[in-house]
């Protein structure tokens, strides 16, 4: 497993981990001088900061900041009820990745959606199978189209807890077996997002880790799981102060050849998110560095 006690020249900042800053929203252009300033060279931002920040002006500022996309967030929401529906998710994927290539990102993380309707609280319809197979049609129209951009699309599979509302694929298994069926080749252009948040209970994690190997192991996203949990989004905890232990989990990856950034990816609404961005990324800087 790398050593990172030396430098944090491998730790990326999700864009999420300081949207908020004392209690108030930060454009996106701030956070990247911040992580700039503490020598932070990859971020994986997210497309609505983005798109208030402007895809050209990000672009410009990325370059000038010499930094590296380690993912760009998120594609997905693949489930639809109607003909419209599907026809705007597409669309809607594909400007997602054209984005992506625009920011020269590593991969297109895709939280692939769950039951349509569900997350604004009422569900459309309760056939998780039915949202199962519309996610597999929505990737594979997607992976084309992605193929064409040379842009690399990661499946993140999310903790059960959002199988209704955010993502019904919620194990690595589940998330390999697509990728079997659409890139049997393993060509590198379809794989995973390995967020700790999410499968770090799943007792085949170390199995599908393995399976998934190099070309499949996209992005490897680091937080921790706080006892209690006050709040199952945006309670998320700084490395180090619960319970999963990312040590572990990141020599897996790394024992398959992963060799990308380990991104920080924390919502906090009543910790991190309360506190000024400079302390918020000193202790992502020092948890990395510690090798949590």
């Amino acid at each position: 497993m790398r050593n990172f006690s030396d430098s944090h020249e491998w730790l990326s900042i999700n864009t999420a981990t300081l949207r908020r800053q004392e209690g108030r929203e930060v454009p996106l252009l701030d956070i990247l001088d911040q992580c700039a300033a503490q020598g932070v060279r990859a971020i994986s931002p997210w497309r609505d900061q983005v798109a208030t920040a402007g895809l050209t002006a990000t672009s410009r500022a990325v370059r000038a900041h010499g930094m590296a996309l380690s993912g760009y967030c998120r594609g997905g929401m693949f489930t639809y009820t109607d003909a419209p529906g599907h026809l705007a998710a597409r669309s809607d994927n594909r400007r997602a990745v054209d984005e992506a290539a625009e920011l020269h990102a590593a991969c297109l993380v895709l939280v692939v959606g769950g039951l349509p309707g569900a997350l604004a609280g009422k569900a459309a319809y309760t056939d998780i199978t039915r949202a199962r197979a519309q996610v597999e049609e929505g990737i594979a129209e997607l992976l084309e189209y992605a193929k064409g951009a040379h842009m690399p699309v990661a499946i993140e599979p999310l903790h059960p807890m959002y199988a209704a509302d955010r993502a019904c694929v919620n194990t690595m298994e589940q998330a390999l077996d697509i990728c079997d069926r659409l890139d049997p080749g393993k060509t590198g252009a379809l794989g995973v997002a390995v967020d700790v948040y999410h499968v770090w209970w799943d007792p085949k994690l170390r199995e599908q880790i393995a399976r998934a190997g190099k070309s499949r192991l996209l992005a490897f996203h680091v937080c921790d799981w706080l006892t209690p949990t006050t709040d199952l989004l945006n309670d998320r905890g700084m490395p180090g102060d619960g319970v999963i232990d990312i040590p572990l989990i990141r020599g897996w990856v790394e024992a398959q050849g992963f060799a990308g950034y380990s991104e920080v990816e924390i919502f906090s609404q009543d910790n991190w998110w309360k506190r000024p961005g400079a302390e918020t990324l000193a202790a992502c800087i020092e948890r990395h560095c510690s090798a949590v």
